[in-house]
């Protein structure tokens, strides 16, 4: 079963409004077994979630679903239900929702066609308020901390979204980029990652991860830390250097290859970075 089919099988009633269903149980459950216990806030989600003045059941029962998804370790459940959440919220952040942005967020994501029904009702709950889409994005950072790709394909789709009722030569609404720059802030993205959305620039190939462990530096590392590595190694493995040592032609493919990816590696940090 896939991602959606897990997500609605479980959590599309209770973020609805309807009853708790097999992933709260199961999240409980849970709990109970490591001797915990997820408590609501005081006075109750109802009370304690409010939209305009008036309790927000809908709006409490979306986020609740997403904070069980997240302690459960359910990283594509929550995946599923931020993403509905804030592409709905995008959409409605500079006014009501039109037909264009539907349409967008439709075309930026393929949902099976069982699950139609229960995306749309997910997605209209969700554009009921505006104001919680930060919590949204935090909790999807932590979960995706060591894998932010997902995180950005995302905010490409929520510029997508924002941009679909721009008329030609026209800028987004204030409102929109504000939104757009909160939630990369919130998904803890690199600056890089904001240059490649706003632009509709592809990833590059090589994963953010990835690019450290090659440089075999640690990403919370000064700039200058990072460049200093980055010339280190080319030095060290440089063809040229190596060739001096009288390598045969195998070893000396590999030292290309190697130079090859710490080069791209450095490439990724750089632009993620602005360097």
């Amino acid at each position: 079963m896939g991602v959606w089919g897990k997500m609605f099988g479980g959590v599309a009633g209770f973020a609805v409004g309807g009853p708790f269903g097999a992933l709260m149980g199961a999240a409980l459950g849970h709990a109970a077994d490591r001797g915990s216990l997820l408590d609501a806030p005081a006075g109750g989600w109802n009370d304690h979630w409010r939209a305009r003045g008036r309790p927000d059941p809908n709006g409490a029962a979306f986020m609740a679903a997403a904070k069980v998804s997240s302690f459960m370790g359910k990283n594509d459940q929550l995946y599923a239900i931020g993403l509905v959440a804030l592409c709905a919220k995008v959409a409605k952040i500079d006014g009501p929702v039109n037909r264009r942005e539907i349409d967008a967020f439709k075309q930026c994501f393929r949902f099976p066609p069982d699950n139609a029904r229960e995306v749309g009702l997910l997605f209209d709950r969700a554009r009921d308020r505006t104001d919680d889409f930060e919590m949204y994005g935090r909790e999807l950072g932590r979960a995706f901390a060591n894998d932010r790709a997902p995180l950005e394909d995302l905010l490409v789709a929520l510029f997508t979204i924002a941009r679909a009722d721009v008329p030609p030569g026209g800028t987004l609404d204030p409102r929109e980029v504000d939104f757009l720059k909160r939630t990369h802030r919130a998904f803890g993205l690199p600056p890089g990652a904001w240059d490649r959305a706003e632009t509709g620039r592809a990833r590059p190939d090589t994963n953010e991860n990835d690019a450290y462990l090659e440089l075999g530096i640690a990403r919370d590392s000064a700039d200058e830390e990072v460049r200093l590595r980055w010339r280190a190694l080319v030095r060290e493995h440089h063809p040229d250097v190596l060739g001096r040592k009288n390598l045969d032609p195998k070893d000396l493919a590999k030292a290309q290859d190697r130079v090859a990816r710490i080069n791209a590696a450095w490439d990724r940090i750089k632009r993620d970075r602005r360097l």
